[in-house]
This record gives structure tokens, C-alpha cells and sequence, in this order.
């Protein structure tokens, strides 16, 4: 790719053509910020609604294509990106900061998806069912929602999209997607290739701008009947909001909010395999993940040695350049991330709290770090910290801080321990190390999250198991393998009387009584 994006000044893709919009919205390598990756703009209230009413004109011919077709071009979809791995993995490396090899990882999981929702198009099963009443049948269809509305953030920009429109797309829906502002290039490109993709016009929209103005309007749309379906990727706070108008719709939204996700380390459990699961969870993507770890838990009899060894671990990262394979992390994702990073720091640490790897966080502005390449001047890197003697009455116990931070928690065995996990109201993602069964099963079975892992990470997703979480990280509704299809379709029940007559159920039905007066005699 050329080392600039569009300065066209693209604000939409509507009915299969590109936009142009007024407000200017950079994109800036969060490495460099010298570096422009590409100039978008803004899309308006009205550009929004022209693509809801795009999709909803395409939405009729869209549902009636048989669902097997509507895969192949899923199918083609996967195809062009595997085919355009590199070249995309590149792009999110250096719009976001993530390291290349997580790029290209993200980059497979949205082929991933494809793949396992092309045989979902010739498994939208519904089913027959015996009626009770003679000569007469009964159904049940899935039928596509209608127009989706997707909002999705920035830290992983092909892959959550992925998770949304393969499945929605799939089920027979159309759908207007307004990315992230910190990843309109990634987003740009991602669009061009489903437009290659074969979607007839319409089915596919994409409309850019900030959260504040374009996704506002897009909300504000909601109530205008525009939208059948919205999901949301971001903060609990506007999830809530966005909960609130889809409400006032009669509508369930797609939630998949933030986390405070806790990894529980029992006594017996194996110390280097729970250190290894804490540093990826914790510093991985610098912390920029919804299923970053939170709270790390750890039993009182182990603390000090674990301690002792997570310090000289963290000490030997590597951070710096997105596109080196030798660093665990590159920088912030924008400069919003860090300065909200930053914030924490200041505001989140009490008089109680000590940090083992000293204080501050943007790296080269008053903080160094031993093992760092980065460009210190113009980037937008942030140093790792731990914070030990966290109790639950803290406020860093419950906010989502969204950087490399987490914090340690001493408990007193597997009952506080799951009190520790479970308090602060997220549900989203959660781990436990230990090799006692009975253990493991007290975890699984009392979790609040609705995703766990059991001597891993709490990081990491698979194609084809449910992600989603509950409570303050998301309304019960869950991405990827077969259970998304209940987000994006309705049931139909049908019943089918060939009797010539009416037939009332409960009340015609020819039900046999029992001799309730028979007694068994000895």
C-alpha cells in the first residue's frame, strides 16, 4: 500500500458509492504521530439515515436470496481477506500500534469467521413439530431481523466488525457500520473488500466519524424506526445509553461492553504457567482489551513469591516499534487512550497502594524504560504497571482502566477469592490457575463472567465459541459460533391446518382422562 491513506475526505459508503463529508478526521500512527495514515471526515446525521434507508431498501431482494448464497459471498469475503492478510495485518499495525504478529492474528480470526458461517448458511435450521390436532402441521422458521446498525471500536477493528456482519449478513440482514474514528484507514479498506465481496448495493454501508457526532446520530436514529437491530462495542457508560434507546424501540441490542476481568491464582497452582497468563493478559495490545486482566487474585500463601517473580518478568519487557517481533507491545492506541491511561494513574492510585515498578506512564516524558525502541518523542507509548495491596473497597478494584495496568489482590482462599471476582459487577471474561478439581468446579459453577478459562489466559477467542459477557460488560447477548444467530433472526411459528374445519388448541384437542378412581390391591 501507498504510505498514505485517502484524503478524499471520505465520509461514507451508501448504496455502493463513496461519500465525501466537510469536518476533517485524521488518522495518525500512534508510533509516530508525524505519520498520517489518512484524512476521512465526518459523516452527517443525514448521510447516516441515507445509508438506514439504503439498507432497508436493499433489505427485501437481500432476504429473499437463499441463504447458501448469501454464504458463498461470506465465503468470498474470507477469501479476499486471507488473500489480503498481510497487507491488512500492515495497515492495523500501523493505524492502532498493535504488534504485527497480533495483527495478523486478528486478521485470522475474521477468516475464521467466514469459514464457519458459510456451512451456517445451509444450517439456518428451523424445525417441524407434532401438533396436537389431527391433519394439521406445525413450523418453525428463523427470519432475518432487518436493518442492522453496528458501532464497534477501535482495538480490534477487523475482527469484532467480523463478528457482527458475517452472521447478521448470513441470517438475511443489510447493515450500516459506523467504525471506529481511530481506525478509519483499517476500516476503509475492510469495506472495499466486502463491496468485492459481491453484496448487491445497499446491503453493505459504512458511514465514518467520531463518536460524539456520527454515532450520536446514529443513535438519535433509533428512535426515528430506522434501525431493527443495533450492537455496540465500547464503555459501559454508552452502552447504557444505547440500551436506553433501543428500549424505547421495543428493541435488544448487542452489547459487548467493558470488563474487569480477574484471574484467580490458587495456592497449588503452577506459578510460572499463571505468570506467563498474567503478563499476555495484562500488557497484551498495552492493555487495550474489553478481556484485559482487571484484578489479578492471588492466594496469600503464594503472593510473595509470585510478586517477586511477576516484577522481574515484567522488568524483561520489550516495548517500542508495532512491526518489530521483539516487542510484547507497541504505543496507545490515540492519544484519548493515553491521556485517559494517564488519568488513572493519577487519580486511581490511594496512599495505600504501592507500585513495584515505579510511577508515571508516558514513556520518554518523564519516564524511561530499560528495554524500549520506540520513537519516545512523537509516540504515544506507555510504561507497564502493577498495583499490589488493592482491596475491594478501592475505586482501581472496579474501573476499567483500558491500559497496561492491572492490579493484585491477597486472598484468604477460593471463597474470597470468588467474592474478588465477582464484586465490582463486570462479567465479562475471567481465569483461574489451579490443578484442584473441586477447585475448578467452585470457579465454573460461581463465576459471574460469561466467559473463563482454567490454567490460561483471560484473554483469547475462538471462532465458534460464544463471546459476551453480562452485568456491566454486556445485556446477555453473545458473538461468534452458532448462538449469534439468535441475535440476528426472529422466530416464526407456523401452523398449518388442512383439517377443512376449525380446530382450537386446548379447547378441541382430544386429550384421553385417566380412571382416576383405580386403586392397586395387595
Amino acid at each position: 500500500m501507498s504510505k498514505h491513506g485517502p484524503t478524499a475526505m471520505i465520509a461514507a459508503y451508501i448504496d455502493g458509492q463513496w461519500q465525501q463529508g466537510s469536518t476533517a478526521l485524521p488518522s495518525l500512527n500512534p508510533a509516530d504521530l508525524r505519520d498520517e495514515v489518512g484524512v476521512f471526515a465526518d459523516a452527517s446525521k443525514d448521510q447516516v439515515r441515507q445509508a438506514a434507508y439504503a439498507a432497508k431498501a436493499a433489505y427485501k431482494s437481500w432476504a429473499a436470496t437463499p441463504a447458501p448464497v448469501r454464504a458463498g459471498m461470506i465465503q468470498n469475503f474470507g477469501r479476499l481477506v486471507e488473500a489480503n492478510k498481510e497487507a491488512l495485518a500492515r495497515v492495523v499495525a500501523r493505524e492502532i500500534g498493535k504488534p504485527l504478529r497480533e495483527a495478523l492474528g486478528s486478521v485470522q480470526e475474521v477468516i475464521d469467521t467466514a469459514n464457519f458461517f458459510v456451512s451456517e448458511g445451509r444450517r439456518l435450521y428451523g424445525q417441524t413439530i407434532p401438533s396436537e390436532m389431527p391433519n394439521k402441521e406445525c413450523f418453525t422458521y428463523r427470519r432475518p431481523i432487518g436493518v442492522f446498525g453496528c458501532m464497534t471500536a477501535c482495538n480490534f477493528p477487523v475482527a469484532v466488525p467480523a463478528w457482527y456482519f458475517i452472521p447478521a449478513l448470513v441470517a438475511g440482514n443489510t447493515c450500516v457500520w459506523k467504525p471506529s474514528e481511530e481506525a478509519p484507514l483499517t476500516s476503509y479498506f475492510t469495506t472495499e473488500l466486502w463491496a468485492r465481496a459481491g453484496l448487491p448495493k445497499g446491503v453493505f454501508n459504512t458511514v465514518f466519524g467520531a463518536g460524539p457526532t456520527t454515532g450520536a446520530a446514529m443513535v438519535e436514529l433509533i428512535d426515528e424506526g430506522v434501525f431493527d437491530k443495533i450492537g455496540f462495542t465500547g464503555s459501559t457508560e454508552v452502552g447504557r445509553r444505547i440500551g436506553a434507546a433501543c428500549g424505547r424501540a421495543l428493541q435488544t441490542p448487542c452489547l459487548e461492553l467493558g470488563g474487569k476481568n480477574p484471574m484467580i491464582v490458587c495456592a497449588d497452582a503452577n506459578i510460572d504457567l499463571a505468570v506467563d497468563g498474567a503478563l499476555f493478559s495484562g500488557f497484551g495490545t498495552a492493555g487495550q482489551r474489553c478481556t484485559s486482566l482487571g484484578n489479578l487474585i492471588l492466594d496469600e500463601k503464594i503472593h510473595d513469591q509470585f510478586i517477586e517473580r511477576l516484577i522481574k518478568r515484567t522488568q524483561t519487557l520489550r516495548i517500542g516499534e508495532p512491526f518489530s517481533a521483539e516487542n510484547t507491545y507497541g504505543p496507545m492506541i490515540s492519544k484519548r487512550f493515553l491521556d485517559n491511561h494517564l488519568g488513572h494513574l493519577s487519580t486511581l492510585i490511594a496512599a495505600h497502594h504501592e507500585l513495584p515498578l515505579g510511577r508515571g506512564g508516558h514513556i520518554g516524558h518523564g519516564v524511561e524504560w530499560a528495554h524500549f525502541d520506540g520513537d519516545a518523542k512523537h509516540g504515544l507509548y506507555a510504561r507497564p504497571n502493577i498495583v499490589l495491596n488493592v482491596r475491594m473497597d478501592d475505586a482501581i478494584y472496579s474501573t476499567e482502566t483500558f491500559g497496561p495496568l492491572f492490579n493484585v489482590l491477597k486472598s484468604n482462599g477460593i471463597d474470597q477469592a470468588m467474592e474478588m471476582a465477582n464484586r465490582h459487577g463486570y462479567g465479562l471474561s475471567s481465569a483461574i490457575y489451579t490443578n484442584d478439581p473441586q477447585t475448578i468446579y467452585k470457579f465454573k459453577t460461581e463465576i459471574t463472567a460469561g466467559m473463563s478459562s482454567i490454567n490460561n489466559s483471560t484473554t483469547g477467542a475462538e471462532a465458534h465459541l460464544p463471546f459476551g459477557g453480562n452485568g456491566k460488560s454486556g445485556n446477555g447477548g453473545r458473538q461468534s459460533g452458532i448462538w449469534v444467530l439468535d441475535q440476528f433472526t426472529k422466530w416464526h411459528a407456523i401452523n398449518w391446518d388442512m383439517s377443512g374445519k376449525l380446530q382450537l388448541a386446548q379447547l378441541d384437542t382430544a386429550y384421553v382422562e385417566p380412571d382416576l378412581n383405580f386403586r392397586i390391591k395387595m
